[in-house]
């Protein structure tokens, strides 16, 4: 569905996007995740018309998005961060509008309004005018008119912006939903929802993608997956030297807990498990133990793992 090949972006002296290449498969959800100012916007413009590149190519359902650019777009439904809606239209009077000017027909355009409506959960609201609407539905609503002329791709950057708990289940749900019939990339800041709904994730930092691959394997891979993490009551200071002396220990952090209590997180080498030598040394060293456990990575750990500056 996406095929993207050494894609540069340049805005004066600073390259935005570094040659990158990937490829996005027919039906696939893929997350698309970056820290602020990693390229995540900008390759997602590049990727729907509008911004051209610097250079490199990208082709969209087997058009070149920039010599072919009509015929790619006519496959993409952008839904942008900061959704730009006409806040004095009414709902359904407003992705009629977007409908036409996407290319449908009076009857085709109806009913594919009536279709995105019922699909975005906007019946309640399709009469009302769009300012008088909460941050959700108007999310719903910019969803609605990404998806209005019916596209085999859709592109949503940040979609869950400023939204309640209950409304990013909501959206997640609803893209879940979208992704049975459509190829779908999603670029946001919520890991959680990314591992509970993608099947492929797309790690971008300084430009250049760092990691691509289920969120799964991505776990299983990253170095932080060996972290441990203990409450002793010990002299901080003397207890992480102790800690971090231990084999296969990389580094050791704490954090002061009440009464005495200390909370150690040990880093260790991955593929090892330290557990047994730190519960060793407690005993040996006179330090209670409240908790000992070793902790599971997330996704959340990956992308930190990725793109932190140390």
């Amino acid at each position: 569905m996406i095929e993207v090949v050494n894609l540069t972006k340049r805005f004066a002296r600073h390259e935005a996007v570094r040659g990158i290449s990937f490829s996005v498969a027919k039906g696939e959800i893929v997350g698309f995740l970056g820290p602020n100012g990693a390229g995540k916007t900008t390759t997602l413009r590049m990727l729907t018309g509008y911004l051209p590149p610097t250079s490199g190519s990208a082709r969209v359902a087997g058009f070149d998005m920039f010599r072919e650019s009509l015929e790619a777009r006519r496959r993409i439904g952008y839904m942008p961060e900061n959704v730009p809606l006409y806040d004095d239209m009414r709902v359904r009077e407003y992705l009629k509008f977007r409908a036409m000017l996407k290319g449908l027909s009076g009857r085709d355009a109806r009913r594919r309004v009536a279709e995105v409506v019922e699909t975005c959960g906007l019946e309640n609201v399709r009469r009302k005018i769009i300012r008088t609407l909460s941050k959700g539905y108007r999310q719903r609503v910019g969803l609605a008119d990404a998806l209005v002329h019916d596209p085999e791709l859709l592109i949503l950057d940040e979609p869950t912006n400023g939204l309640d708990p209950n409304q990013i289940r909501q959206i997640r749900e609803l893209i879940t939903r979208l992704g049975e019939k459509r190829t779908i990339i999603v670029s946001t800041h919520i890991l959680h929802e990314v591992e509970m709904t993608c099947n492929r994730v797309i790690i971008i930092d300084g430009g250049q993608i760092k990691a691509s691959d289920t969120p799964a394997n991505l776990v299983a891979q990253m170095r932080a997956a060996g972290r441990v993490q203990v409450e002793l009551r010990a002299t901080p200071e003397s207890a992480a030297t102790a800690l971090a002396a231990l084999n296969h220990v990389k580094k050791v952090t704490s954090e002061p807990l009440e009464n005495g209590w200390t909370r150690f997180h040990v880093w260790v080498e991955s593929g090892t498990d330290a557990r047994e030598r730190i519960h060793k040394l407690a005993i040996e060293s006179g330090w209670p133990v409240r908790s000992l456990f070793r902790h599971e990575a997330k996704l959340e750990d990956v992308f930190v793992e990725l793109t932190r500056p140390d």
